[in-house]
């Protein structure tokens, strides 16, 4: 009977996570043709950090997939706080009644932190990246930058950081359940450094240092960030 019971128990996780994965991905195809239908607005505010610049396509169906991959990321964009929810939703019946109170509190900083990584990139980040890439040696060449190219490089960037500003949230709340001691992470602060400018590596273009900077230095303040509120949540922890 106790086989027969787990075996149950199984199928109904495993029915529960795709009903779930189902919902999402028509949520995230809602939020894509949604997207597309607005893809000139699109093209219009990913290209405001960047005021001026004249941008080709050299192949015919270049412009049609750079659209498509707008509409991709924007729709990730704003299924995202969907996406939490459902995530949420399926590991919560695995929690205690005080674990839950947690998530739930978590839940909406996950997203606000999400959006607050897409708008610290889009106002702080890319401005000053995109106008020393565009006019670095331009004394020597003009340049012809295309728009698949630009679109990749900003997607990447604004969805990257909207996920690594989930860090410190992240870390508070496994720091709260007694999961991660941040003293640890805090151990770790040097091969933290190290990461974050092989990240930045991957995530920007270039490999100057200026570009380096402008990524890695944020990063290493989202690692201490998240020390500090895991000091703060665990301490609080242990003297309950």
């Amino acid at each position: 009977m106790s086989s027969d019971a787990n075996k149950l128990s199984l199928l109904g996780h495993i029915g529960e996570l795709r009903n779930r994965l189902i919902r999402s991905v028509i949520v995230v195809v809602i939020a894509i043709i949604i997207s597309f239908v607005f893809y000139k607005q699109l093209f219009d505010i990913l290209l405001l950090p960047a005021p001026g610049i004249n941008l080709i396509y050299t192949d015919m169906t270049e412009m049609i997939g750079t659209t498509m991959r707008v509409s991709l990321t924007a729709g990730i964009i704003l299924a995202m706080p969907y996406l939490t929810y459902e995530f949420i939703g399926f590991v919560a019946p695995a929690l205690t009644p005080k674990e839950k109170r947690y998530v739930f509190l978590v839940l909406p900083w996950i997203t606000l932190m999400f959006i607050a990584g897409v708008a610290f990139t889009y106002f702080f980040m890319l401005p000053p990246m995109l106008k020393f890439l565009l006019t670095f040696g331009t004394e020597i060449a003009t340049p012809q930058i295309k728009i698949g190219n630009y679109i990749a490089v900003v997607t990447r960037l604004l969805l990257a950081f909207g996920l690594i500003f989930e860090a410190p949230v992240v870390t508070t709340f496994l720091a709260r359940l007694g999961v991660l001691n941040p003293n640890w992470l805090a151990g770790k602060r040097k091969l933290a450094v190290v990461g974050a400018f092989l990240i930045s590596a991957i995530i920007t273009p270039t490999v100057d240092p200026i570009n380096q900077a402008i990524v890695g230095i944020p990063l290493i303040l989202l690692y201490e960030l998240s020390i500090w509120l895991g000091r703060l949540v665990y301490r609080k922890k242990r003297a309950a």
